[in-house]
């Protein structure tokens, strides 16, 4: 539970990175893997290994591979190298969202000069702000 004298932008919690060993040797083996997986991609496409239907099936797995490499060499690298950090932020009312201005949460009298210039800012919110 976040402190009640927090305020904006403050880190609450930090936790640095693990940096383990074996993340670092997984990630420099998925990347060596990744680097074979393009250039068999590459020489299949300019191999014409597109126009061969068994070829076309290689060429697309060849490429989900790619990704599927990346999205874990990604993980690894998140998971073990990233400092865990949380911010705190304010959390803003309702009115708020609406464009309504503190003093004017309640309402107002509702005379019929405040109702045209009310309507004013509601059809321009730049108008006298």
């Amino acid at each position: 539970m976040p402190e009640k004298n927090s305020s904006y932008g403050d880190i609450h919690r930090y936790e640095p990175p693990n940096e383990s060993t074996a993340a670092a040797l997984g990630i420099t083996i998925l990347a060596v893997v990744d680097v074979v997986f393009v250039g068999t991609f590459v020489y299949g496409l300019l191999g014409g290994w597109g126009y061969d239907p068994v070829g076309n099936m290689f060429l697309g797995f060849l490429l989900s591979a790619v990704f599927v490499d990346l999205a874990f060499i990604l993980l690894l690298y998140r998971k073990e190298f990233l400092p865990d950090v949380v911010i705190v932020k304010k959390r803003r009312r309702k009115w708020e969202d609406l464009y309504v201005r503190e003093e004017d949460a309640e309402g107002s009298g509702g005379g019929s000069g405040e109702a045209i210039e009310q309507l004013k800012k509601a059809i321009y919110p730049w108008y006298k702000r």
